[in-house]
């Protein structure tokens, strides 16, 4: 690993190169749904490699703050969540949502009480609520970026629906999966099934090896696959949105938004985020319960608290189809209908990711990819690097990010069907197909 270029990508606590670039960038901390309740249950997490808490306090504001008492270390998650403030239940101390220390119980009320306050402060993020998630900045005053402008954040409530779930891998991975348009065509293929509801598009996606163009934006990338399809082609034009989101194709009947981001937990975990919307009309309840039967993103979950490799335990959607099940393949299925024969994309996807061949056995969820054979069909998550160790190059030297500060991501995936062979010429005369038609938010708070 030592002369690994993309070593820079397996490590995202404090201080390390990729976490600094993270915590330039707005993050999904928790679903809004985990913490709905005013002064309700606290919420265990852990992002870049930080150990934090959310609650919701009295008055409805979400925060997020360290997960453990000033004074003896104590967890806070056992706390009292009263009068806006979090309560630890060892000795007494409370912090409300922007980490102050409002009250100390256990001592006289010394002259000096205000400076043991300032003195017992614990980190605290900023957060505002959007889209159904509670999102964070951990980065440097002064630096915070504004409100990203997906589309999917501007949309009224009952439009868009999203979802959280625990993925046992470095962050990376299952970001570069998403990039990745030629495997669609080979693990998620199966036969003609006219009663599944992605059937269509995968018989579309049936040509395995695409040809892809690739332009750089001040926000990441937008790329064509160009498939075989009749005497025509089908394109699959996917958005990739920095620092790890994407906008993926759906049918080209009508469009219907998704995409996925991936924030990193720690070096060896992440919480993978997936968002479905539509911007003219609510979801449908059919539309909404086929997003919650695990068939495609996000996969079948329990919500539950889920103990880290280190021991440290978050409060999360994990997965019932896993490791330690082979994420119910079934080779009679594989033999006869699917080409995986594991049900469900997202459980395709994570059976291989989750399982690949660690950097150190005794680490899982790093992989050395000095150790890969890329070929022309990962020219993405080549440019993906690429692209984020130059982004992490430049901020060691004093350079920051410019997509962080520009909040513009109003862009949608495209597919469409089309006799046109050149990329560029599909999208500028397709090209409007790529741009969000809803800009203006009227669903943030902060």
């Amino acid at each position: 690993m030592k002369n690994n270029p993309n070593n820079v990508f397996n490590s995202v606590g404090p201080g390390t190169a990729m976490g600094e670039l993270f915590r330039r960038f707005w993050l999904p901390a928790l679903l809004s749904e985990q913490a709905v309740e005013r002064d309700g249950s606290p919420v265990r997490l852990r992002i870049l490699g930080e150990d934090l808490l959310a609650f919701r306090d009295s008055s409805g504001k979400v925060g997020v703050i360290g997960a453990y008492c000033r004074h003896r270390l104590a967890p806070l998650y056992f706390g009292r969540n009263e009068e806006c403030g979090l309560r630890c239940i060892y000795h007494g101390w409370k912090w409300n949502t922007e980490g102050d220390c409002v009250d100390i119980p256990n001592i006289p009320q010394a002259a000096n009480i205000e400076q043991l306050k300032e003195k017992a402060r614990i980190k605290s993020y900023p957060t505002f609520e959007a889209g159904g998630i509670v999102w964070v900045y951990m980065g440097p005053e002064g630096k915070q970026p504004p409100i990203p402008n997906f589309e999917w954040l501007n949309l009224p409530e009952g439009h868009v629906y999203v979802a959280s779930w625990i993925h046992h891998s470095n962050w990376h991975l299952p970001m570069e999966g998403e990039i990745d348009t030629s495997h669609i065509s080979f693990l998620h293929s199966s036969k003609p099934d006219p009663d599944s509801p992605t059937a269509g598009l995968l018989q579309m996606a049936s040509d395995g090896a695409p040809e892809i163009t690739l332009r750089e934006t001040d926000y990441g990338y937008v790329y064509g696959s160009r498939r075989k399809f009749g005497d025509q082609y089908y394109w699959r034009v996917t958005q990739w949105m920095l620092p790890m989101w994407s906008a993926i194709p759906g049918t080209t009947e009508f469009f219907a938004g998704n995409g996925r981001g991936w924030v990193p937990i720690d070096d060896r975990t992440t919480m993978a985020y997936c968002y479905m919307y539509n911007p003219d009309r609510p979801l449908t309840p059919e539309e909404l319960n086929f997003a919650k039967s695990g068939a495609i993103f996000p996969p079948r979950t329990e919500y539950r608290p889920v103990e880290l490799h280190d021991g440290y335990v978050i409060d999360a959607y994990d997965t019932v189809a896993n490791k330690k099940n082979d994420y119910l393949i079934d080779r009679e299925v594989q033999k006869t209908k699917t080409y995986s024969g594991i049900w469900g994309i997202s459980e395709q996807d994570r059976a291989l990711i989750e399982s690949m061949a660690w950097a150190c056995p005794d680490q899982p969820g790093v992989v050395d990819t000095s150790q890969e054979m890329l070929v022309k069909s990962d020219f993405s998550i080549m440019t993906a690097r690429r692209i984020l160790t130059k982004l992490v190059s430049d901020l060691e030297k004093g350079i920051e990010p410019a997509a962080a500060q520009c909040g513009d991501v109003g862009v949608r995936a495209i597919s469409i069907v089309s006799p046109i062979a050149d990329f560029d010429e599909l999208m500028e005369k397709h090209g409007d197909l790529g741009k969000a038609q809803v800009t203006k938010s009227a669903t943030v708070t902060v």
